[in-house]
């Protein structure tokens, strides 16, 4: 169905999306082959202000429904869909900002509503696909989620949509507009290569992805155009007896460099080692190291960073240049799953450490309670400067605390 829509349609593509995802969840109905999922999800937070950051205190509440379906009449072809709709409430007003741009996606299939200075919403179509598979040939078209790379905190192979590391959701990436081909062989062996289609022609991406597994070392490698940057990487992930370690590493050739909004240098990489252990006692700990070569070395640098390509396409999400980041996770008790996140800035030595708890009170039903306390040096005013100059990362960040309801079905 993407095939048949033309950029620039706006509502009447959201419409016929609809129209058509909505047909395809009535025609599953009917079939024998139908699988149909869904989530009801709730996140409340409360943000203090930064001093001299923000104005005040801010709290945010967003309810979302996804409906996901997918359906196949035999062996060699699948459909998948799924609908979002979500529900935002922020205080104090001035907090509702538009949603941000969908830079993967070439075709506008969603629709936004403001009900009043509090309330606004949004229903996208996330997944629409068409699935075929021979023998070893596998081929994907439309909206579809994508991910590559084995680190688990912040993957540098994950290129095409990240997820930020100190991401609370997770479960459900993205869809991004894509052609996707793979070839199988041997036992885990994969070739592949995809086409991105970006919200405008720079935008693009032609990548094409390796992988393998070779005397149990999981091998990755990728290569091609993220949105208009020559880029290739390569990972590795095993273990050494009973800890887990990966590797991954990019390089990419920087774009629009003399601009303000384009990237900061003309070359740039960005590498992680990762390790995962469980110990006697039950805790699991994961480790990692993070060089963000797209961030800067000295906090006056950060509004820059901000500002520039890499942060605004979501290739990164962090500011500053040297990373550790360690997240334990213990079973408290077959129900209750104590957890918890800490970024450590090793140049300006600001943190952000966000313990959680979640708690399965039935089936398909988690409750998660967290807490984000950050620590670093607070802005500072320079009297050459009309604007407050950071002096850390995480100095530029509020306490939250929050709860997050999730509901399968």
């Amino acid at each position: 169905m993407l095939l048949l829509l033309r950029t620039g349609q706006g509502f009447c593509c959201w419409l016929l999306a609809c129209v058509g995802l909505l047909s395809l969840l009535f025609a599953t109905v009917a079939s024998a082959e139908i699988v149909w999922t869904g989530s009801l999800k709730s996140l409340s937070s409360h943000v203090e202000a930064v001093p001299r950051w923000q104005p005040s205190d801010w709290s945010v509440s967003s309810q979302s429904l996804r409906l996901e379906t997918q359906w196949s009449q035999n062996e060699f072809w699948q459909v998948e869909g799924a609908l979002d709709y979500r529900l935002r409430w922020v205080n104090p007003r001035e907090f509702n900002d538009s949603e941000p741009p969908q830079i993967n996606r070439r075709i506008d299939l969603e629709q936004s509503w403001r009900y009043n200075d509090h309330w606004s919403g949004r229903l996208a179509v996330d997944r629409l696909a068409v699935r075929a598979q021979s023998g070893s040939f596998d081929l994907v078209v439309g909206r579809q989620a994508i991910g590559f790379g084995r680190i688990a905190i912040f993957s540098p192979l994950d290129i095409i949509a990240p997820f930020a590391p100190d991401a609370l959701e997770t479960a459900v990436r993205p869809g991004v507009d894509a052609l996707r081909a793979g070839f199988h062989y041997g036992l885990d062996g994969q070739v592949g290569a995809l086409f991105v289609a970006g919200d405008q022609q720079r935008h693009d991406s032609w990548l094409t992805t390796w992988s393998d597994n070779r005397s149990g070392i999981d091998l990755l490698a990728i290569a091609g155009r993220l949105r208009s940057r020559s880029m290739i990487g390569c990972g590795l992930a095993g273990n050494l007896g009973t800890l887990g370690l990966k590797g991954e590493l990019t390089f990419y050739r920087g774009q629009n460099t003399d601009d303000a909004d384009g990237d900061l240098r003309r070359h740039f990489a960005i590498g992680a080692v990762e390790a995962w252990y469980r110990f006697d006692n039950g805790i699991t700990l994961i480790a990692e190291y993070l060089y963000n070569g797209p961030g800067a070395q000295n906090p006056q640098d950060y509004l820059l960073v901000a500002d520039s390509a890499p942060l605004r396409e979501g290739m990164t999400y962090l500011l500053g240049r040297h990373y550790l980041m360690i997240a334990p996770s213990y079973q408290l008790h077959p129900l209750v799953t104590l957890e918890g996140l800490l970024i450590w800035n090793l140049r300006d030595r600001s943190t952000l450490l966000r313990p959680a708890m979640t708690c399965s009170l039935r089936d398909n039903l988690d409750l998660e309670l967290f807490w984000s306390w950050p620590a670093g040096a607070d802005p500072v005013q320079r009297q050459a400067e009309p604007w407050l100059q950071p002096a850390s990362e995480f100095g530029l960040r509020g306490q939250a605390a929050g709860l997050f309801l999730r509901y399968f079905f």
